[in-house]
């Protein structure tokens, strides 16, 4: 009987390794670009995002947040949003050092047990520049 050859994987393997890492060399050079690639121009803005909390302390899903500038009249609102299904909500708003006031408005809501829902109370949120704002708003029987 004669002697066995042993078989080296790495001496296969090794056309294969350069084929595959000449391949790929310009997916990650690509992705390089796309990591340094500087951020989109364009107008800068601040973010008011929150939760609506219902009286059982869950949150709310399809409330209507209203959302106005605290130098502006209590019934001039700017926007308007609804809850999702996590009771979350998020609004842009200009960049710059302004009060927001976040109010619910609650006229068409039912709840399970007939009690109509109000809002415990406005909510000020105050912006400085270009950052984000994580607030909520508390529903009671």
């Amino acid at each position: 009987m004669g002697k066995k050859r042993m078989h080296r994987p790495s001496a296969t393997w090794f056309p294969l390794g350069i084929l595959l890492i000449a391949l790929l060399s310009p997916t990650f050079s690509a992705q390089k670009a796309l990591l340094a690639a500087p951020r989109p121009e364009g107008k800068p803005y601040a973010l008011i995002a929150g939760t609506v909390w219902g009286p059982d302390d869950h949150p709310a899903y399809g409330i209507t947040v209203k959302i106005r500038r605290g130098k502006d009249k209590p019934n001039k609102v700017r926007w308007q949003l609804y809850s999702d299904h996590l009771g979350e909500f998020a609004q842009r708003v200009p960049a710059g050092e302004a009060d927001y006031i976040l109010s619910a408005d609650l006229k068409n809501v039912k709840t399970a047990n007939g009690k109509p829902l109000r809002l415990v109370q406005e909510v000020t949120v105050h912006i400085y520049n270009d950052e984000r704002e994580d607030t909520g708003l508390h529903l009671t029987y």
